[in-house]
């Protein structure tokens, strides 16, 4: 089955379907460098934190451990989210959009989730012909 067909059968799929993780990850979207985007989310709240990218050994990691683990492009290698910060992501729930192409992970976030100590990383707010930072980077 090719990959459009794989997200094909699922769009009329019932509730409660289910399908091997293995066939999952063969059926996803990777681009051409092997990596998909991921919106890390606030499980509580809503709050969107993060964007960031994983590849399929990141992913097999976080589904496995429950901790939340990327991949970096820029120092190609495993990014395990507060590894060295304590500002750990805990995963409580995992969902592949319609054509597998984009991850949305709902998340526990211990401390801040942004790199700068802001509680997430979409701090800067576009409109007219400005960007206005909206959050201050804490002291």
């Amino acid at each position: 089955m090719t990959t459009a067909a794989f997200w094909l059968q699922l769009e009329s799929a019932e509730a409660g379907h289910a399908v091997a993780l293995s066939e999952v990850l063969d059926a996803i979207a990777w681009n051409d460098a092997g990596l998909i985007p991921v919106i890390a989310q606030r499980h509580d709240s809503g709050e969107v934190l993060m964007l960031a990218w994983m590849n399929r050994t990141a992913l097999q990691e976080t589904l496995t451990s429950g901790q939340v683990c990327y991949w970096s492009r820029s120092r190609q290698q495993p990014w395990r989210k507060g590894e060295t910060s304590g500002h750990r992501q805990r995963l409580l729930s995992a969902h592949l959009d319609c054509d597998g192409d984009a991850l949305l992970l709902k998340v526990e976030q211990l401390g801040p989730a942004c790199h700068t100590g802001r509680p997430n990383c979409f701090y800067n707010d576009l409109g007219g012909e400005h960007l206005r930072v909206a959050v201050s980077c804490p002291a």
